[in-house]
Parts: structure tokens; sequence; C-alpha cells
């Protein structure tokens, strides 16, 4: 068996075998409407523009616009050593159709977004992948194709209050536990969760016989990593009998599973919910290296089926292009991503729980190996082993409770982006602008009364999009805002990621930057508490679905 044959192949389907099958004949087809003639990419039973029914195949000429690249230096496929270059091109025809795919017959160092692309085909086994190279003839670059919503016009677009009465005023966050937490622990990842929701219980004063509800993110099998099992794992050793209960990935990001434990508790389904997020990729990692078989083979269905087969195995490759778009829009540099880094990085310093903690410069950031560019080393979250626990309860009985209640001001949740990583939002993280837009409807507070802030940072620039999305700055705006690291140091305007962040902190996802932002409005962040944290806000998730929740102190 040939290296090629091993690469990871897409899901070929009745419906999608038009395009997979297509270079066969050295023609790219594409699905249009028959309705309003777009083109739709991935191909859909409904055109998401008209909603029209009747759709049909379109050959096109396979050309189009360079709409962005990372050269890709970490990653590696069976038969696709690393360096390799993944790009999305916006085709000629309708260019909001942007295709993942990878080029080819090109040297790196020349390649500019705006070049004229074209499209060759590389077949494996039943599947022709198109890939892209430049054309033999390059005039100016063109300008890159608008978003079909400027990233300022969200706040528009989100839909009123159905009710003036807030769910969000019924519940509070009661408690907060944290598992042992380090890289590679070798531990039950079950047994990291029990130990966090343990102490999360105790925290709030409760006993585990006061629980009556369970959530988590994502509930996905344990073989990813990515969690322990579940509700039905916790539920089996721990025997909660929950009265309400939810688990899974489609929700408002990681964070996901408090608010709809909020909304449990507010219609009175709960009075005491268990929230838990666990990870452990890293030992998962280190088995793979050791050869237990975790990784299922097969072809690749979904999303991810139109973009690792060309090598876009990582959220990674999709945020570095979004973000050298950012570049090249807003005049962002490397330098402005490298003080999000800086500034996670001395706030870990003062937190013994972080998993780095070196003094980290600005040379260093800059001389550290590129993942896929822009992004180098210290661009990227500390995959890692850990549990957080948060407890939501009923706003009544916050006089029942060990420690005075963290109220949720509101929380931003509606969806306005394509949900398809490389169909969206071109200069921000996907699923940023809608949410936060969303969040200021459900409040009178403002950014500028807000204290602290722990946004999302698998990636530095999941921080960046935060930041100008809820109005820290004005979109385009973070080079300057961002500049010399002072806004967002723990005595600045706008105190960030306290606790070090996932850059630095640990990969613990949207829990914890949660039990973060408790702590300090508690006033328990010990040496890096910000003075007089009344109000935080805290982001989770990107990319996929997300939420954003603002927190204050009770009273």
């Amino acid at each position: 068996m040939t290296s090629a044959s091993m690469r990871p192949l897409p899901l070929v389907t009745p419906q999608t075998e038009f395009f997979w099958k297509s270079g066969a004949d050295g023609r790219l087809r594409l699905q249009e409407c028959l309705s309003c003639d777009a083109l739709i990419h991935p191909p859909k039973p409904v055109c998401p523009y008209c909603r029209g029914h009747d759709t049909g195949v379109r050959e096109v000429s396979g050309r189009g616009t360079l709409f962005g690249f990372t050269i890709n230096e970490r990653f590696a496929l069976p038969g696709l050593p690393a360096p390799y270059v993944i790009a999305q091109i916006a085709i000629d025809e309708d260019p909001r159709v942007r295709l993942t795919t990878r080029l080819t017959d090109c040297d790196h160092s020349v390649l500019e977004l705006g070049m004229s692309m074209e499209v060759l085909f590389e077949h494996i086994d039943d599947v022709w992948l198109p890939l892209f190279r430049p054309t033999t003839e390059q005039t100016t670059p063109q300008p890159l194709p608008a978003d079909e919503v400027d990233p300022s016009e969200f706040a528009r677009r989100v839909r009123p209050m159905a009710s003036q009465t807030k769910f969000e005023d019924k519940a509070v966050l009661s408690g907060v536990g944290a598992s042992e937490m380090g890289r590679r622990l070798m531990r039950d990842p079950l047994a990291l969760t029990v130990q966090a929701c343990e102490r999360a219980v105790a925290d709030a004063g409760l006993t585990m016989d006061d629980i009556d509800g369970l959530s988590t993110y994502p509930g996905s099998p344990m073989e990813s990593g990515f969690s322990e099992g579940g509700v039905t794992a916790l539920e089996s050793v721990l025997r909660i009998r929950p009265t309400w209960y939810n688990g899974g990935s489609e929700t408002f990001g990681p964070g996901g599973s408090v608010i709809t434990a909020m909304l449990a508790v507010a219609s009175g389904l709960a009075t005491h919910v268990l929230c838990f997020r666990t990870l452990w990729q890293s030992s998962r990692d280190e088995l793979v290296r050791q050869g237990w078989a975790l990784d299922s083979p097969g072809r690749i269905g979904g999303d991810m089926g139109w973009q690792v087969p060309f090598g876009g195995v990582s959220a990674a490759h999709t945020l570095a292009q979004t973000a050298q778009r950012h570049f090249h829009r807003y005049g962002t540099t490397r330098e402005t991503l490298g003080w999000i880094a800086l500034n996670q990085r001395a706030n870990a310093e003062v937190n013994p729980e972080a998993i780095y903690r070196d003094p980290l410069t600005m040379d260093d950031y800059l001389a550290a190996r590129t993942i896929t560019t822009p992004f180098g080393l210290y661009d990227c979250d500390v995959p890692c082993d850990g549990a957080v626990a948060i407890i939501v309860s009923a706003a009544e009985t916050a006089s029942e409770l060990a420690r005075p209640p963290v109220r949720v001001e509101a929380v931003g949740t509606q969806i306005l982006e394509r949900l398809e990583w490389d169909q969206s939002t071109a200069t921000h993280e996907p699923q940023v602008l809608g949410q936060a837009a969303h969040l200021w409807t459900r409040t009178s507070l403002r950014p500028e009364d807000v204290d602290i802030a722990q946004l999302y940072d698998g990636f530095t620039f999941n921080c960046l999009s935060w930041i100008e999305a809820l109005g820290f700055c004005g979109i385009g705006e973070a080079k300057d805002f961002l500049e010399g690291g002072k806004n967002i140091a723990r005595d600045g305007l706008l105190p960030l990621n306290t606790h070090g962040g996932q850059l630095s902190h640990g990969r613990t996802h949207g829990m914890g930057l949660l039990r973060e932002a408790i702590l300090q409005l508690r006033g328990d962040g010990g040496e890096r508490q910000v003075p007089n944290a009344r109000v935080a806000v805290v982001s989770s998730g990107g990319l996929t679905p997300s939420g954003v929740m603002l927190l204050r102190q009770d009273g």
C-alpha cells in the first residue's frame, strides 16, 4: 500500500460524488441553485441564500482568487510531509464559495493574497482532489471578496429579546472546582472529573445528594481526549440520579453546559446542576505515540471532510488564514499577537497551577518554531490533562450557599455567521461577532463597565477576535489597543486571562476561563487578583458555535 493511498480521504456519498469525482475529466463542478443562480458549497439540500429547493450541478472554469493561505510546518499526513500550503480559493463565478485546498507548483515565498489561481487534480483511489496553483500570467493581486455582512454591522442583525424577563436572573454560579492539572498525567480522565466535581460541590457547601442535574460538553466518547465519556460515565460512578441532564457539542461553546444548566434551573427542572469539562489530550497523544490504537481509520465525513484530505487537519489552519486576512486588511502584525502571548505568560508566572510559568519575551515569541504561518509555538494553547466543574444553582438558594454566589448578568448565544469554517467571516474568528453583539442587547452594562476579561485563547488570534467583537476597541483597532501589552495587563484597562489563559495555564477550554472569572469576582485570585473586580466577561469557543457570558458580583 502506498503512502498516498493511506492519506485520509473524504467520505463520498451520492450527494457529493459529483464534486469528488468531477476531476476525472479535468473539470471542476459545484452545486448550483436553479432559483437564484448561486453556487453552493459544501453541497446542501436547500440553497442557504434563497432557501430554494431546486438545485443542480454546474461546470465552472476552475479559476479563482487566492483568498487565504498558510504554510504548514508542524503537521504531516502519509505521503504529504511538511511543509505544504493549505489555502482557500474564492471561485471566480461566485466568490462567496471558498474551496479549502492545497497549493502545488508554486514558490511559497511569492504567494500573495489576491493572486489568480487555477485548478488541477490529484487522483487517489476513487477521489479526485481539486488542488490549485498560480496561473501562468499574473496581474496585480485583486482585492479580496468582502464578507456578506461587514463586521461592524452585526449588532443590527440581533433579534430583540423575546421577553423582558431574563432567565439569567433565576440562576447563580455557586461553586467551582478543579482537578489536578498537568502534562501527560496518565490518569483515568474520569478520576479527574470526579475530583473536580467533588471540589465544586464542597465549595458550594452542598453534598452530592443535593445535586439534581448534570451538564457537560462535549459529551463525546472518551477516546477523543476531549471528554471523560460524558454524563453517562459520571452518572455510572456518582449515581446522582438527576432529574435533568445534558451533554453534547452542538451548544454555546465549551461553556454551553453552564448556559443550558441555567435554563434548566430557571424553568424549575433542577435546583443544583453540576457542570463539568475534562480534557486529557496530552496523555492521549502520548498513548498514541506508544502504539495504543486510539485513532479510528476510515473516510472523513462532516465539515472536516472538506479540509482534512488537503492537509487542513487543525483549527490552526483555518484561523491562521483568517489572521492573515486581518493582517492584510488592518495592518495587524505578529507582534500584535505576541502581546497576548506575553500577557498570558506574565499572569501564569504568579499562578502556581499554570503549566508554563517561565518568563517569555517578545524575542522568544518571534523566534519560536513555526506551526503554520503566521502562528508560532506560543500562539497555540497547551494540551494538558485536567477537569473543571461549576455548580449552577437556583437563585432562591443563594442564602443557603457556603459562599456569596456570582450572578450572570447576560449571555450572548445568537448565531449570525456561516457555521462552515472556510465559508464564514473573513477577518475574525467565526462565531464571535454574532454572539458578542447579542450579549450587549441583554444588559444595560457596556464594555467600559467590565473589570476583567477571560477570553477564549485556543490561539492568540481567538483572543484578538473577541476583544474587537466585544467592543473593547473598534473593529481593526487591536494593533493599537494591544501595543505594548499595557491595556491588557492585570493593572491595565482590561485585565485579560488573569490565570494565564489556555496559552500558558493549559487548555481547559471555556470552563477554565469561567472558573477564573468566578475566583476573581470572589476575590480569591491570590497573587494575581485584580483589585475591585466586580464585572467580568467570559467567552468560550469560536469556529464552532460559541457563547459569551457577562458576570457580576452578587448584590
